[in-house]
């Protein structure tokens, strides 16, 4: 490894010749000229937002090394991969690298070889990562804290090996301090800012909406017959499958594996060969599904997940949306599918008030909680209850939910939440749903007979709805805050306010809600909604152009174009999307340049992969495709915005 080359002083040079992009998208340009100014600054983008690039590009203009702190070492792994593809001098210290592969790194930060380092924060602060850093042959030019809501116990996510980062303002206070997050709720970032001493004139916040990401959320009534129908709509794809537990998460995968899914298992208690192994697949490409806990995918770049699938509901909706925008990193059409049942959120609140936090710290775990099932049980736009919780404003409705394309109207249920608050007082104010729905379709079993909950005034009272209807209602009482799932009792369910459950008790009020079908006609319809959105329809979204928008001729290249890819990918030992991202081959299919000149303007082909593989490209794109002949574009070619890098 020979010396970096020299900083390129103009940024917009840097995206264009390097990464392969025309312009920048969103804050990036204001955070990049703030860091090359000297300034530190705190960074709110969504996955799939450019995060990256905020870094990457001052890092190419700066004189010395740029070092990249995060706790993900499959986003250095792929980062550092994808930077060596556009020639850039970059590598990783972390705890799974090869003790050879370490040595070569130090070596080459030692002879100042490197532009960028990525490193955990365990590993900058053990041994001797920080003095060393204090003693190499170029300047430190910026440090990049990726993550950054790690470092807050109120973020979703605590670290507490990123508190040791506050030591960067001491240690180097002349290095400037960059700090970026997909998800920081206004105290999250309160507290980065206090942690890393940012001004508040550094903070960025980008849109948070990922409007090429359908959001279809529905009750959980057959697990595995939804899962299975929604994902018979998307064969051939790769995703991810989140379950709660380690337990399920083996469970869900073997089932997926008996219909004939290509399917993996992934967690953290999984011996490291079968966690690697699982990882290399997902990364490698191909339609693979993975069955993971919420450990899988952060720091993964893979940017042709097609969708992203809960059969549990997540800790927060700061989780939903992370773990959710792993899907359609590449701009294009990607589903967001979650089924949730009552036993959900009794089962996290019960690991709230289970837990060892302080009080303060389970209040605050109890109100994303609140909020999480109130999103999940809503009827309207989904994609405005998610930006609203992000503190941002979505002045229409997207479009692009089940809450818009296949809204529940609303049914007047008065009556009915009159009969389930008295169902709830006369039994004591401490049984759950399923009990409480037993009591009164006037079920004889021998618990309610024990009970003596049999002769009870509202036993039998509430045969105008069937069960799944009763426990529908049940969970939006509590949504709506009729109802509070109590921990004490193991979501025993009683009352709220009383200034919001006596005047529906006296009739003064009246309440509509959406309401499941009865009996067949509702598993009938579970069993479309299950099937979901995936076929397209007057939801599909994204101004980015997809593969089903090809022509015939179109999507012959665009397979050609992936063949060659792959091969690429296999030779060198990479993921294929380090070659090109999809959206580069589409527009490619679409466009067909035919000189050196045309192709360096397609997004995605900077300097050194047109120098690498121009000569291929224009070869392959210039004769005819295997299985047909080039056809004139009838698409528009992709966006030349940068996805994230």
């Amino acid at each position: 490894m020979s010396a970096p080359p020299a900083p390129i002083a103009d940024p917009h040079q840097v995206l264009r010749e390097v990464f392969g992009y025309s312009a920048f998208r969103g804050p990036q340009e204001a955070v990049v000229a703030r860091v090359l100014a000297g300034g530190s600054a705190l960074v709110l983008m969504p996955t799939g937002g450019g995060k990256s690039l905020c870094w990457q590009v001052p890092a190419l203009c700066l004189e010395g090394l740029t070092v990249v702190i995060t706790p993900l070492i499959a986003l250095m792994d792929d980062q550092v991969e994808g930077l060596r593809q556009l020639g850039v001098a970059a590598g990783a210290l972390h705890s799974a690298l090869p003790p050879e592969e370490a040595s070569a790194t130090w070596a080459a930060l030692l002879r100042g070889e490197l532009k960028l380092l990525y490193i955990s924060p365990e590993r900058l602060f053990s041994g001797e990562g920080a003095r060393l850093l204090e003693g190499l042959p170029v300047p430190l030019a910026l440090f990049a804290i990726d993550e950054a809501h790690c470092l807050s116990q109120w973020g979703h996510d605590f670290r507490p090996d990123y508190l040791a980062l506050g030591q960067l303002v001491e240690r180097f206070p002349a290095v400037p301090r960059l700090a970026l997050t997909a998800t920081a709720d206004p105290r999250t970032r309160e507290d980065i800012a206090r942690h890393l001493r940012l001004p508040p004139e550094g903070t960025f916040v980008a849109s948070f909406n990922r409007a090429n990401i359908r959001y279809w959320v529905r009750p959980k009534e057959e697990p595995r017959r939804q899962l299975l129908a929604f994902l018979a709509e998307h064969r051939e794809e790769a995703g991810i499958v989140y379950a709660r537990s380690r337990k399920r998460v083996e469970q869900v995968a073997a089932l997926l594996q008996a219909e004939g899914i290509d399917a993996l298992a992934y967690h953290a208690g999984l011996e490291p060969e079968r966690r690697s192994a699982a990882l290399r697949r997902f990364r490698g490409g191909g339609p693979v599904v993975v069955v993971a806990t919420i450990a899988f995918g952060m720091g993964i770049n893979r940017p042709d997940v097609r969708f992203v699938a809960h059969i549990d509901l997540p800790k927060s909706l700061e989780a939903y949306y992370q773990e959710t925008g792993r899907a359609g990193r590449d701009g294009l059409p990607a589903e967001a599918w979650m089924i949730h049942g009552g036993g959900d959120g009794v089962q996290l609140r019960q690991w709230i008030e289970e837990s060892s936090a302080s009080e303060e710290q389970k209040r605050v775990e109890r109100g994303k909680l609140d909020a999480l099932i109130q999103f999940a049980e809503a009827a309207t736009c989904r994609r405005q209850l998610l930006l609203a919780h992000l503190g941002e404003t979505l002045p229409e409705p997207c479009g692009n939910c089940d809450g818009c394309l296949d809204p529940q109207p609303g049914v007047e249920v008065t009556e009915p939440a009159r009969k389930a608050l008295s169902a709830v007082h006369r039994t004591g104010h401490r049984f759950g749903a399923a009990h409480l729905v037993d009591v009164l379709l006037g079920a004889d079993t021998a618990r309610i007979r024990e009970l003596g909950h049999h002769t009870l005034s509202v036993h039998g009272i509430g045969k105008e709805l069937d069960r799944g209807q009763w426990r529908s209602l049940f969970r939006q009482l509590v949504s709506l805050g009729y109802l509070i799932s109590d921990p004490e009792t193991r979501g025993g369910l009683r009352f709220g306010p009383e200034a919001l459950v006596r005047p529906l008790l006296r009739g003064e009020v009246s309440l509509s809600v959406p309401l499941p079908p009865p009996g067949r006609e509702r598993r009938q319809a579970n069993a479309r909604a299950a099937a979901g959105s995936g076929a397209g329809g007057p939801g599909s979204s994204g101004a980015a152009v997809g593969v089903a928008d090809l022509s015939e001729g179109q999507a012959v290249r665009f397979a050609d174009l992936k063949r060659w890819r792959l091969e690429q990918a296999r030779e060198q030992g990479v993921p294929p999307y380090v070659v090109f991202h999809d959206r580069t081959l589409i527009e490619l299919a679409c466009r067909q340049p035919t000189t050196p000149e045309e192709l360096a303007t397609v997004s995605g082909v900077g300097r050194a992969k047109l120098e690498r593989y121009g000569a291929d490209l224009l070869a392959m794109l210039s004769s005819p495709s295997a299985s047909s002949p080039p056809q004139a574009s009838s698409a528009p070619a992709a966006s030349s915005a940068p996805p994230d890098a």
